[in-house]
């Protein structure tokens, strides 16, 4: 099976996912900078899911580069990944009405660690599909980047629910720090 397709297909739905997101931003109210602060928070949020979805696709866009081969588990394990991003306007657009409130943030949160999780195991079926001793297989036989996102987003959720909501968006896009470079050793293989 080729990976041409599979990366076509992704790359087309997380441009219409990016779309989507930029169209639940509404212009202010009036054509001066008071109105357009009112709406900071929803900015705000709005950047930080762009970034997330420019990340995950920079990720994504890198790991098919060792690709050789792609079987019915990888389609399926993408499927899940484009599943969990196109919630991304959704949870956006009610984080950036409600950026303090706690259900806004949790189903946030939860897709973000849904994402991250979908990445998980595309890499897990990309590796299963080109063997242990690939280029691929041997690049991701551990992955801590990937283990220590998952873990601060949980951690995130926690200290969002019980310390502040806000915290959900903070934790989340400090993480964002740690993937904005994609893997170097990747660059360095090809």
């Amino acid at each position: 099976m080729s990976k041409s397709r599979i990366e076509a297909f992704t790359d087309a739905v997380i441009a219409i996912i990016m779309t989507l997101l930029v169209l639940e931003l509404h212009e202010p109210s009036s054509a001066d900078w008071s109105a357009f602060l009112v709406m900071k928070h929803k900015f705000i949020v709005y950047l930080i899911s762009f970034v997330s979805l420019a990340i995950y696709w920079n990720n994504h866009h890198h790991l098919f580069h060792l690709v050789k081969k792609v079987d019915g588990w990888v389609l399926w394990a993408n499927n899940f990944l484009i599943l969990m991003m196109t919630l991304f306007p959704y949870a956006t657009a009610w984080v950036g009405n409600y950026p303090f409130d706690w259900p806004p943030q949790a189903l946030y949160g939860s897709i973000i660690l849904g994402t991250d999780f979908a990445y998980y195991l595309l890499v897990r079926a990309l590796v299963r599909a080109n063997g242990i001793d690939s280029q691929i297989g041997q690049m991701f036989r551990y992955y801590p980047k990937l283990y220590l996102s998952i873990g601060l987003t949980i951690v995130a959720l926690i200290l969002g629910k019980l310390i502040a909501p806000i915290a959900v968006l903070i934790v989340n896009a400090l993480i964002l720090l740690m993937w904005f470079i994609p893997e170097k050793s990747i660059e360095k293989t090809l």
